[in-house]
């Protein structure tokens, strides 16, 4: 890590300490609030004197735990300056590390500044790529007039779309996007982002970054492509949706958006744990589990029910409502709209299916149909279904990437 991510990082471990403190005094009095409560005005000089000294001895020990932390963090910035140093993201471990502490609070990171937060960019060899003719010549040596975008998922980084790929075809580069080179001479182009953040907040990022690239880009650009995995789904779709309301230049040219397991109309383990926050925050002894539990980035709450853009969350608290406020958004209308399910079992309408569908995504939910009627209108043709699969396994498969080829190769020109 570069020595400002070395701090950031110290700083943030010591108010994550010093945070459990919190936790741990809030509980506390939540759970010396009920008999006190129960014995009424009699035992107010017991908790009045319980309260300040239980108050003194957590203030105590939270200033000594954050100052150690600071110290130690300052330290450990002072080692870091004396020796070369790389972004933390430009190693595999780091990615995923970086990628999983955004997920968890990257608003909170980008609201300070933190440089730790991601920002939305085009990665190659573990490195942001200038949005720069030049930079993307040399990134891009052999750049064609089609775009295959691919967005990742929650937690995930741009290397998550060679996973197993060693497993289905003994080499560990070969992927969707070198798949899609060799056959229709497509250069894919992976982007990271700051899956912390509201899904439209990185849809409207898209949608920039799309018109800086495109017009950067070392050819002439014909078609683009976008795929996305989970919540890359949703961004995708996002993008589209600001890139066509600002008539962005690159939103004539997208001819297919795929979407891999992506929550259209939710995911059960976000919905679960909404419920989870809201039950907790009714007593007072597990308040501070509820504050805890509805720490989780907006990125995974947007989960809860697919939103796309601001007015879906907008004027609206999360952890207080459980209603859904998704609007209707019109598919992209010149691009073709592809989507793909998964299921554990192989029977998505058996038990197993319907209640673990992927083990995140429902299938229902992954081709935007709901029982109770909200539908989004992707065709039937360009559906799919895999059983035996679960929502990791549509990164990279075969099967998968088939009937993706299939899709392709079958759309008009």
């Amino acid at each position: 890590m570069t020595p400002e991510e070395t701090r950031a990082a110290g700083r943030l471990t010591a108010r994550a300490i010093a945070g459990a403190v919190t936790y741990i005094e809030q509980t506390h009095r939540g759970i010396a609030s009920r008999p006190f409560g129960l014995t009424g005005p009699v035992s107010a000089p017991v908790r009045l004197v319980h309260d300040a000294v239980s108050h003194t001895v957590y203030v105590t020990v939270r200033a000594a735990m954050l100052s150690a932390g600071l110290a130690a963090s300052e330290l450990l910035t002072a080692v870091a300056r004396s020796r070369p140093a790389e972004p933390a993201g430009s190693t595999a471990a780091g990615n995923v590390t970086l990628a999983a502490l955004n997920a968890a609070i990257g608003h909170r990171l980008q609201q300070e500044d933190n440089p730790l937060a991601i920002t939305m960019a085009v990665r190659v060899g573990g490195r942001d790529v200038p949005l720069r003719r030049g930079a993307l010549g040399a990134a891009f040596p052999a750049a064609t007039g089609r775009l295959a975008v691919f967005l990742h998922g929650l937690t995930e980084t741009e290397d998550a779309w060679r996973l197993h790929a060693r497993r289905h075809y003994d080499d560990p580069r070969v992927c969707y996007g070198t798949r899609l080179a060799d056959d229709f001479g497509y250069t894919a182009v992976y982007l990271r982002y700051n899956t912390g953040l509201h899904v439209s907040e990185n849809g409207r990022g898209l949608a920039r970054l799309l018109t800086d690239l495109a017009g950067a880009w070392p050819a002439t650009v014909d078609e683009v492509l976008l795929v996305g995995h989970s919540m890359g789904g949703l961004v995708a779709r996002s993008g589209c949706h600001y890139g066509y309301e600002s008539g962005a230049p690159w939103v004539p040219l997208v001819r297919h958006v795929v979407c891999l397991g992506t929550p259209h109309l939710g995911a059960p383990l976000e919905q679960g744990a909404g419920y989870v926050g809201w039950a907790l925050a009714k007593l007072a002894e597990t308040r501070s589990l509820a504050a805890l539990v509805n720490g989780r980035s907006v990125g995974i709450k947007d989960l809860r029910f697919g939103y796309l853009v601001d007015d879906d969350w907008r004027d609206c608290d999360p952890d207080a409502c459980l209603r859904d406020h998704r609007t209707d958004l019109a598919l992209l209308p010149a691009a073709n709209h592809y989507v793909i399910s998964a299921t554990l079992a192989g029977d998505p309408d058996s038990p197993t299916g319907r209640l673990f569908g992927d083990l995140l995504v429902l299938p229902a939910s992954a081709s935007g149909r709901h029982p109770r009627g909200q539908h989004i209108p992707f065709p039937v043709d360009n559906r799919r279904h895999f059983g035996g699969l679960h929502h990791f396994h549509l990164l990279n498969h075969p099967d998968v990437y088939n009937a993706i080829r299939t899709w392709l190769g079958r759309a008009p020109e």
